[in-house]
């Protein structure tokens, strides 16, 4: 049974890195879990993974989890199916999408989850678990194989969701405006998670935690609000 995290940030304003979010990983990950492999592909700001890998170790040391990343392995498929549980970290979407598609591990990576390996992703690894990586706000800065990913969750996420600020100057174009752009091609709901919000995936039972709303968006429809603590079901994509 699918036991999945599916975070918007993995830091909110104030707060150290993944920090807001540790007492429900503390329950998350239970008392089998002594080793968390981490994937830092994405590399955020273009750091190294091993300084990635030191800066998510330091909050899974909290946890008193041993965190260690996947590029310490000298079979990264192996290291995913022999893993007790995963943590994908965020960054470009793009590069980690490539990279999991250059080591042939994406595929794998779907089959442990759905085989209830506990899986937590954060920004690029939490758009991965949707059927594609198309809603991600990154820039493209290498072009994988194909845009679709893992198909978790009957839906795309877009991380970091931002609403309009009426006082803002900026007069570039609103997340939601470039969603509705995606739905000129593409039949795909689409679930903005504002920070501080995640998913919680438990086998096909999906539920938005954390202290703000989500903002549902679906082809030729209004956008719909989502209410903390609301299951996700295939009636309300429809």
């Amino acid at each position: 049974m699918k036991k999945i995290i599916i975070a918007s940030t993995s830091t909110i304003h104030g707060s150290g890195y993944l920090e807001y979010i540790l007492p429900t990983l503390a329950n998350f990950y239970d008392n089998s879990v002594e080793e968390v492999v981490f994937i830092p592909y994405a590399r955020p700001s273009g750091i190294s993974y091993e300084a990635y890998t030191a800066k998510a170790e330091e909050a899974f040391n909290v946890l008193d989890i041993q965190l260690k990343g996947i590029h310490e392995f000298e079979d990264p498929k192996k290291a995913i199916e022999n893993a007790q549980g995963l943590f994908v970290g965020g960054g470009n979407t793009f590069e980690l999408v490539h990279q999991l598609y250059k080591h042939d591990i994406l595929q794998t990576l779907k089959n442990v989850i759905e085989k209830g390996t506990p899986y937590l992703g954060t920004s690029a690894g939490s758009n991965i678990c949707g059927i594609s990586m198309k809603n991600t706000n990154d820039m493209p800065i290498v072009y994988p194989p194909s845009f679709d990913t893992m198909a978790l969750i009957p839906f795309n996420i877009n991380a970091h969701y931002l609403d309009p600020n009426p006082d803002s100057t900026h007069m570039g174009e609103t997340r939601e405006t470039r969603i509705k752009e995606f739905h000129i091609y593409n039949e795909t709901p689409v679930l903005g998670i504002r920070e501080g919000g995640w998913l919680e995936v438990n086998g096909d039972k999906i539920i938005l935690k954390g202290k703000p709303s989500a903002r549902l968006f679906r082809r030729n429809k209004p956008a719909l609000e989502i209410d903390k603590e609301t299951i996700i079901d295939l009636n309300m994509l429809r």
